[in-house]
Order: C-alpha cells, then sequence, then structure tokens
C-alpha cells in the first residue's frame, strides 16, 4: 500500500476491541466525523469483511446533499479497516454527472495495543491514486489534517462514554 497522503496518531485509554466496534458500524460514524459533512448510514450494518459495502448520506456546502457508497478493501479485526468511497448520487445535477465514478481514494483506521487497556489509533487518508483535481482540491490529503485530528478526539470521547 502507498503511504497514507495524510495521517494522524492518537493514543486512546481503551482496548482495540471497543474502539473497533465504533469503527465497524457506520450507524457510529456520524458521531466519530470531525469534517461535519457525514449525516446518517443508510442501513444498519455492522462491517465484518473485505467487500461491504455501506452508504452514507453526506453534505457539504459545495456539492450539497449527496449519497458516499464505501466499500471495505481491507479488513483485520480490531487492527485495521479502510474503504474506498465513491459519490453514488448527488442532489446538484452538476455533480450527480460524477456519480459512479471512483477517484480511487481511501479513508483508513489503524490501531496498534499498547497495553491492554491502551491503543494507538491512526486515521488515515490516502489520495496518492486520486487524479489530479482530488490531489488538488485536498491538498494531497492536507485539507483533511483538521477532521481527522477532531474525529480522534471524537472517537476517544465516545470510547470514555461507553
Amino acid at each position: 500500500m502507498p503511504e497514507p497522503s495524510v495521517s494522524v496518531s492518537r493514543d486512546i485509554g481503551a482496548p482495540a476491541g471497543r474502539i473497533f466496534s465504533f469503527l465497524v458500524r457506520p450507524a457510529a460514524h456520524p458521531d466519530v466525523d470531525g469534517s461535519g459533512m457525514v449525516r446518517t448510514p443508510l442501513e444498519d450494518v455492522v462491517l465484518s469483511k473485505v467487500g461491504d459495502v455501506f452508504a452514507i448520506n453526506m453534505f457539504n456546502d459545495e456539492i450539497g446533499d449527496y449519497v458516499m457508497e464505501n466499500r471495505v478493501v481491507e479488513f483485520e479485526p480490531q487492527r485495521r479497516i479502510v474503504w474506498e468511497p465513491v459519490m453514488r448520487s448527488a442532489d446538484k445535477p452538476e455533480f450527480q454527472s460524477g456519480a459512479g465514478e471512483s477517484a480511487h481514494h481511501q479513508w483508513g483506521w489503524q490501531l496498534e495495543p499498547l497495553e491492554a487497556d491502551r491503543t494507538r489509533v491512526t486515521e488515515f487518508f490516502d489520495c496518492s491514486r486520486s487524479p489530479d483535481w482530488l490531489q488538488k482540491a485536498t491538498k494531497g490529503g492536507e485539507r483533511w489534517r483538521p477532521a481527522i485530528e477532531a474525529s480522534l478526539e471524537n472517537l476517544e470521547n465516545l470510547v470514555a462514554e461507553s
């Protein structure tokens, strides 16, 4: 796998299994998301293997409301989950034309147990195989750094509350 375009790690005081249980449930993703773009999953599923697909209602100021379909491309229980998103639909016609086309970017999470109750959690965004327009729009992924940092904080808070 190419090196992620941007990644951030945080040590969280919880076992990897408990943390992973939030990442495999798309219903928890709106609470984890630090970008403010993730709304609700279309179905209540639990991800368990490569090939699983989940769709999420999304919103951002430029695109408006849209749906991303995410295919799990890597899955190692309690250690790693990676998915590749593809826009399924968009409310604005000018964005609907790109629906169904992959931009070859990935979102992922890596968990490294440090102790029984402490885990290093890394979230990453990889656009190294993406077209130039996406690499420019995300500044090589750096545009997502603050959202990733917020997601890690949100995840830590959710785990602490559970």
